[in-house]
């Protein structure tokens, strides 16, 4: 059988790229790359001579390439896969091929380098013994709201991607969620000329974004949720929802503040209410 090479690439500045890179991509006999032409410009700034099958491999057709790829790897070729920057697999092309191969017990090997992931939490600032990556926000405001709610208490630093044009609205909503004054950091165009970290409270940030145009490659850190220093028994979370709610505030309002306020899901909250009444 051949072997699968997931191979990271430059996140900015081709010079990042290893010896191990060049030496792959002049070996191949086959290459996967998210965009073909990108792969052949760096291949020019590395000074490597590429004489591998060179096929496309993106989100649109990761499904339908896998198969052709796995054939490949059954008749015995390698396979490298390469995405435009970082690892393949990491919010880019390359899980479907990787379970395919791990089925039908082909080989896999990564050849490590630069992430955008782990780049923006070490300069970011914030708490790096604990982190967890959750990729690109949905799109649809509901969906955002209700993915940023459940993530509201998690403990651990939080690496978002974002696109520049919703950044100042998914900051915004971030805000919101978490909490004006939550720490975090906006990380643009990493390893590259125009490199530049913004750190601040959410709104900070975001009133920062949607007062220019922002460019370029975004990785959007944020600090976790601050250890709750209030109500945590069902009993008392239960009397502050009552007594929010003996003030005027909805029901389902009030249950939200003293989720958010106390650092417990709102989830919890709900449920305390909910056997509270029944009781």
């Amino acid at each position: 059988m051949g072997t699968l090479l997931l191979a990271a690439a430059p996140i900015g500045r081709a010079e990042d790229a290893s010896v191990r890179l060049r030496d792959a991509l002049a070996d191949a006999p086959v290459i996967a790359a998210e965009d073909t032409r990108r792969l052949r410009r760096l291949a020019a700034d590395l000074g490597v001579e590429l004489t591998a099958r060179v096929v496309s491999y993106y989100d649109q057709n990761e499904r339908a390439r896998a198969a052709e790829l796995l054939a490949d790897l059954l008749a015995g070729r390698d396979v490298l896969v390469i995405t435009d920057a970082g690892m393949p697999g990491v919010s880019d092309p390359g899980y479907r091929l990787v379970r395919a191969a791990v089925e039908r017990d082909v080989p896999v090997s990564v050849l490590p380098g630069p992430s955008a992931v782990t780049t923006a939490l070490v300069v970011s600032g914030l708490p790096t013994d604990r982190f967890c990556f959750e990729g690109f926000p949905p799109r649809k405001k509901g969906e955002q709201a209700r993915r940023l709610e459940a993530l509201a208490a998690e403990p651990r630093t939080l690496v978002f991607f974002e696109s520049p044009r919703r950044l100042a609205d998914t900051l915004r909503a971030m805000a919101a969620a978490f909490g004006a004054d939550r720490p975090a950091a906006v990380c643009r165009e990493l390893t590259k000329t125009y490199e530049e970290v913004r750190r601040g409270g959410l709104a900070e940030l975001a009133g920062w974004a949607g007062e220019r145009e922002v460019r370029g490659e975004i990785t959007l850190v944020v600090g976790g949720a601050p250890k709750p220093a209030g109500l945590s028994e069902p009993a008392d979370l239960v009397a502050a929802v009552a007594a929010r709610e003996a003030a005027g505030t909805p029901r389902n309002q009030a249950i939200r503040e003293i989720a958010k306020e106390n650092g417990v899901p709102r989830g919890t909250v709900y449920d305390a209410v909910v056997e509270a009444k029944r009781e």
